[in-house]
């Protein structure tokens, strides 16, 4: 079997990981679910959801922001956050592929 060399500094490949260290913690993927049911959120709005300290929940937004699955608008002191469509059809799109990619390939 001859296999092709894949190189793990591919951009793809790094952005992949970058979405995928987003996702890896429940807490930001309740996050991701709450952001989804509404138009926008504070900070503290999900606080109140999630059985989490307001510091807590400020770094997964900031995880969640920095690999572009979100979106922060600053509105006086607070800031308003949402889902990025851009970044949400982006983990879709990793997503998918790879999903595919593993039952095409799955024993």
């Amino acid at each position: 079997m001859n296999l092709q060399k894949i190189s793990i500094d591919d951009r793809q490949l790094q952005r992949s990981a970058e979405i995928a260290k987003a996702l890896g913690h429940p807490a930001r993927i309740a996050i991701l679910k709450i952001l989804a049911e509404r138009t926008s959120c504070f900070c503290g709005d999900i606080t109140e959801i999630l059985p989490l300290a307001q510091s807590t929940v400020s770094q997964h937004l900031k995880a969640l922001k920095n690999a572009g699955l979100i979106k922060g608008e600053v509105e006086g002191v607070k800031t308003c956050y949402c889902l990025n469509p851009d970044g949400i059809r982006e983990l879709q799109t990793v997503l998918s592929e790879l999903s595919a990619q593993l039952v095409r390939t799955c024993c």
